[in-house]
């Protein structure tokens, strides 16, 4: 799947790995994740062998396209074609390439792919609850909030209650605009603006 920004391609531990664990060797990246941080790259790498050889996920490499370089990794996960369910997750990138277009970006062409191409009808969303950075993206992407999973998970020895959100096939339309015009629309307001203002607008038809 290709955009203006980036390229996402399916994760190949063996060519990717080197440059994704380099990516990841700064900042707090692991903090929330179920895994990290790793002593090299072939304990990523064997991590990564586990958790795609789980079948209901989807691993991507995300590629700079001015670059060609591998900036980091996100995951249909939770994958559930009867019910046509699928969670974005597992989503981390260097630190000079959080919070940018790219970012936002790799979200949005698997959001359009699920609800467009797939014909998914929800889209899910979840976090630590305690990981405000997470939340916030989730709001700005045109997620949902739906509550407190509380005593969720056990994750690195810690309680996880999950922050739940979600994103339905008929709020795509107005979701999927509103990230089109901040991606490739020069002066947009934020995107936060934006899903709010269309939902906003939803709301009194």
């Amino acid at each position: 799947m290709a955009g203006q920004f980036i390229t996402l391609k399916p994760l190949n531990i063996e060519t990717d790995v080197e440059d994704l664990f380099a990516a990841s060797a700064a900042g707090d990246i692991w903090r929330y994740m179920p895994a990290g941080p790793f002593a090299d790259a072939a304990a990523m790498a064997d991590w990564l062998r586990q958790w795609q050889g789980q079948p209901d996920v989807v691993a991507f490499t995300v590629v700079d396209n001015a670059s060609a370089r591998r900036m980091g990794s996100i995951s249909l996960m939770r994958i559930t074609p009867k019910h046509g369910v699928a969670e974005l997750g597992c989503i981390w990138y260097a630190p000079d390439f959080q919070r940018t277009k790219a970012n936002t970006e790799a979200n949005y062409l698997l959001i359009r792919h699920c609800f467009q191409d797939l014909g998914y009808r929800r889209m899910e969303w979840k976090c630590d609850s305690r990981n405000e950075r997470s939340r916030a993206a989730a709001l700005r992407l045109g997620f949902r909030f739906e509550g407190i999973f509380h005593q969720h998970m056990v994750i690195k020895g810690e309680n996880r209650d999950t922050a739940w959100f979600a994103m339905l096939d008929h709020d795509w339309l107005r979701i999927g605009a509103a990230m089109e015009r901040w991606l490739y629309e020069e002066g947009a307001p934020s995107l936060r603006e934006l899903t709010a203002e269309s939902a906003e607008a939803h709301a009194q038809c």
